[in-house]
């Protein structure tokens, strides 16, 4: 589902207008898998946080609709996102220097990203439970060879 998007909106030309903290100058190195995996392995996503992270892209483009996921702006979208949702949802989480190292970027470049995402996002990033499950199901729906056990 992510890289159907940032396919398609990689084809939308890119105007000075629209560039956001989000955007890098080239994309990364890194493949969006692997930096997601990265950041699941060292950050200790749990799948709430994930399934979070995944709402956030939509609040994100609902409320800013000068963001786009792009490669230009994913890997800077995914660790902003993991860390507000991480401090917003978890008991327990790393300090800003633990995530910047992580991402890849500064520990001021994550601050700056920090306090953009939760202007842009209205400072509201603790989704109902009920939108999580909506948000999970909609995710297994769209992956072969899986389904969700109903109770009987």
């Amino acid at each position: 589902m992510l890289m159907e998007l940032i396919q398609f909106n990689d084809k939308i030309p890119l105007h000075q207008g629209r560039l956001t903290r989000f955007h890098s100058r080239s994309p990364p190195r890194i493949s969006v898998k692997d930096y997601l995996q990265r950041l699941t392995t060292h950050a200790t996503l749990s799948p709430p946080i994930l399934l979070s992270m995944v709402y956030y892209i939509d609040r994100l483009c609902a409320l800013y609709p000068a963001f786009t996921v792009s490669s230009l702006t994913i890997h800077r979208f995914l660790i902003a996102s993991a860390t507000v949702a991480s401090k917003g949802l978890s008991d327990s989480f790393w300090t800003n220097k633990t995530y910047s190292r992580v991402g890849g970027i500064s520990m001021n470049e994550l601050a700056l990203l920090e306090l953009e995402f939760l202007f842009r996002v209205e400072w509201r990033i603790v989704p109902q439970p009920e939108v999580l499950v909506d948000y999970y199901q909609s995710l297994v729906e769209r992956c072969d060879g899986y389904e969700i056990q109903r109770d009987s």
